[in-house]
């Protein structure tokens, strides 16, 4: 590939800078950055071009790519924000060779508005009020005389018919003139702002009177943290504390620091100006006075700016963290293993509304529903395993999904007595987590899928999907309410969406869609496709039957070539005319497949799927212009293994018989669980009593542990051993090192900690908001604030 020359777009944008800067934030070369920018343009998505452009972008993975489109976006933001300062400046006839340079070497955003900031237009302030005043002489005659005496400068600037009625007046309007001057330096300001982001501390105070109101808070009332170190789960708790009005948060030095005269911040500002500033003499002199301009600098102007802009810093990054765990487990749990082509009984427990129960067929078809009513009030048990063991010999049933909510523990019970009163060696029972399914069964998808079903019977039928194809049935629901982030609701909503999509996107692709079988939404999450598309295609599947092939899908109202290109090597057709058709291998690439066959003399069906079918012949012998090696060898894995599933192995947790509320637990128990969500302090296990424990970080192996996602994730089943109980107030503390000694129940107390997710997305964030007991579990639960 040849380095691509220096561009420039109707807008004025340098894209070549654009490219060499992104090029060397990524550590790839300028070519490959180039070739992806200009498909991105184009309308290529990142799946596919991970995928099928390999040759182009010189094998750049969807990670990269991923980070390469969210910069891209970032810079050209800034680049177009470049201009625009130049502009301003340019037409205020204030740009000066030096600023522009400066304005053109800067390399984020906060950069170009410190630089624009003394030419921004602003409000009138004091400072203006001064220069209108005819002071900015003085401010400059102080600055630059090292001989000069303030006091008797003033006195040539006194005049009451501009409010400058003493010398104080003149000199105050001085000191505001300089200030601003200060405040607007940028080299300062960066000086400034990394020395207080390297050095700060963040305090928390409680809001005076409001001790009891913000009880869960207790933990931030006296706290204070360096700045660097403040873990992203922690700042976004002291800001949902300061959010809702119980903190008061501020930045400073440590205590000892701050507590200095002068203020060592104030000494920086007149070191860093070279303002030879005298903080000791007590006359009305020079530097006395410049040293009161660089307190007034640091205090009026900076640190309430700082504050403000760093406590914005802090917030972004931990929205950033956020975001990226959650995505993390949305992936896990996108890509956790499915059951498969298998006949299903789905179980939405409930005790007094009853059990409501789905059986589908192994496409995903609802077959039968039922209501079952074991539990009070009408304590029909016997009928309730009649009815359950009728279903499962009527649709040849081989799973039973029981989800996990309410009477989960009682309805796997009356599942295991039915199956020992009707023994079926054919028959599993597996607890699938049903976070989201009541969100699903009350959606319009829902209604369009199900119009006739009642609306508690749809999630049964969400429960038994789920376990069939968990990718298919999870991107029916709004991921936020599947519950795997940690404070979701509290970032960026924007970005969490935009972050949530390409993940399920990039899930969705890595599998591959049988587009004769698959629903709109599933569709609309493949790389080329939309709404639209996703709907158009379900109709004609409809009304025309399965696609044969393919090519078939150009039929489509409103799919064009340009659709096609993007997604049809992403949608499967399984049993279809070509063989090729159920493999991610593209159309497009159809005909180096055919110079394979013709090479080897054999035909597509005789040799896809076959181990040996390509043995003696090398992918280096089919490379043309068009496609390189890289596409060939993929062609060639695919010949072998077509369709592959990315996924695992298809695996569940069985949880121990007479363990089925958080009372039955015992410090001591070593129990099976599974994974359901994954934060930056630990892991939280459902272990099969209703609410989840939690394994801090400290606690999930017997070395040190930077990030809980390097050993455990999503969906993941887990031995753990119970170390600590608070059956009161349903706490409960984990332990993956099934070594660690284990602590005695406890019976709550009112200050105990909230260290475990209650069932429902989101509870997470309780750890964090609730005060440490006098225990030893409490002090395991403080290590989330250290």
């Amino acid at each position: 590939m040849s380095e691509t020359p220096s561009t420039e777009t109707a807008t004025g944008i340098d894209e070549q800078r654009i490219i060499t800067l992104l090029a060397q934030e990524l550590n790839v070369r300028p070519a490959q950055i180039a070739a992806t920018v200009s498909l991105l343009d184009e309308g290529a998505t990142v799946p596919f071009i991970a995928r099928y452009r390999k040759e182009v972008t010189g094998g750049l993975d969807d990670t990269v790519l991923r980070n390469l489109e969210v910069r891209l976006s970032y810079v050209r933001e800034l680049e177009t924000r470049r201009l625009a300062i130049i502009e301003s400046i340019s037409q205020q006839g204030k740009l000066t060779p030096e600023l522009e340079a400066a304005i053109g070497t800067a390399d984020t955003k906060q950069r170009l508005e410190d630089l624009y900031a003394p030419f921004k237009p602003k409000r009138r302030t004091r400072a203006q009020i001064a220069k209108e005043a005819g002071l900015e002489p003085l401010a400059d005659e102080i600055l630059t005389n090292k001989n000069a005496v303030p006091a008797e400068l003033a006195e040539q600037y006194i005049n009451p018919e501009l409010n400058i009625k003493d010398a104080k007046a003149a000199l105050d309007g001085a000191r505001d003139i300089l200030a601003e001057r200060f405040a607007e330096n940028a080299d300062l300001l960066a000086d400034m702002r990394e020395h207080l982001w390297n050095q700060g501390w963040l305090y928390s105070k409680v809001v005076e009177g409001k001790e009891t109101e913000g009880d869960n808070f207790r933990d931030w009332f006296d706290f204070k943290e360096p700045v660097k170190t403040l873990p992203s789960h922690r700042i976004l708790a002291l800001l949902r504390g300061r959010q809702q009005g119980m903190l008061d948060l501020r930045i400073g030095l440590n205590e000892e620091q701050d507590a200095l005269v002068p203020h060592p911040c104030v000494v920086r500002i007149s070191d860093f100006l070279q303002l030879d500033a005298d903080y000791t003499l007590d006359a009305d002199t020079r530097g006395k006075w410049l040293a009161e301009v660089s307190r007034w600098t640091w205090r009026v102007k900076l640190l309430t700016a700082f504050e403000s802009e760093m406590i914005g810093k802090l917030r972004e990054q931990a929205e950033e963290e956020a975001i990226k765990v959650f995505a993390a487990n949305l992936k896990d749990l996108l890509l956790a293993a499915p059951a498969g082509p298998k006949s299903v009984l789905g179980l939405d427990p409930g005790i007094r509304t009853g059990v409501k129960v789905a059986a589908i067929d192994p496409t995903g078809k609802l077959l039968e529903t039922a209501t079952i009513y074991p539990f009070e009030p009408r304590r029909d048990r016997e009928g309730s395993i009649r009815s359950l063991a009728a279903l499962i010999a009527r649709h040849k049933i081989q799973l039973i999904a029981i989800g996990n909510g309410t009477a989960s523990r009682e309805t796997e019970k009356l599942v295991a007595d039915m199956l020992q009163a009707f023994p079926n060696p054919d028959v599993k029972k597996i607890v699938v987590s049903e976070a989201g399914a009541s969100v699903y069964s009350a959606s319009e998808l829902a209604a369009k899928e199900f119009p006739d079903l009642d609306v508690s019977l749809r999630g049964a039928v969400s429960i038994a999907r789920r376990l069939q194809d968990p990718l298919a049935e999870l991107v029916k629901i709004e991921p936020k309410a599947i519950g795997v982030g940690q404070y979701q609701h509290d970032v960026n909503q924007r970005e969490l969406a935009r972050s949530l999509d390409a993940v399920i996107e990039d899930c969705v692709n890595a599998v591959g869609v049988d587009v004769n079988t698959a629903s709109a939404p599933l569709l609309t999450r493949v790389s080329g496709l939309n709404t639209t598309l996703a709907k158009n295609i379900v109709e004609w599947r409809d009304q025309n039957g399965a696609f044969p092939n393919r090519a078939a899908l150009m039929n489509v109202s409103r799919f064009g070539a340009k659709a096609f290109e993007q997604a049809a090597g992403f949608l499967r057709i399984p049993n279809g005319d070509n063989p090729l058709d159920a493999s991610s291998v593209h159309p497009e690439a159809y005909p180096v497949v055919a110079r394979i066959l013709d090479k080897i003399q054999a035909n597509v069906k005789t040799i896809i799927g076959k181990k040996d079918a390509l043995k003696g012949v090398s992918p280096a012998d089919f490379i043309d212009e068009r496609f390189g090696l890289p596409t060939v060898r993929d062609i060639f894995s695919e010949l072998e293994k077509p369709g592959r599933d990315p996924r695992p192995e298809f695996k569940t947790a069985t949880f121990k018989e007479g363990i089925e509320t958080i009372n039955d637990l015992l410090p001591g128990m070593i129990l099976e669980g599974v994974v359901t969500n994954v934060a930056n302090f630990g892991a939280f296990v459902d272990i099969g009593v209703h609410q989840d424990g939690l394994v801090h970080i400290s606690a999930l192996a017997d070395k040190f542990v930077k990030d809980p996602r390097d050993v455990v994730r999503v969906g993941q089943t887990v031995q753990v051993k119970v170390q600590e109980v608070d059956a009161q107030r349903k706490r409960i503390a984990l332990t993956m090192r099934l070594n660690d000694e284990s602590l005695p129940v406890s019976r709550g107390n009112a200050s105990a900690p909230a260290g475990n997710r209650p069932r429902g997305q989101g509870r997470q964030q309780q750890a964090d908001n609730k005060p440490p007991a006098n225990n030893a579990m409490a002090a395991a639960f403080a290590k989330l604030k250290k």
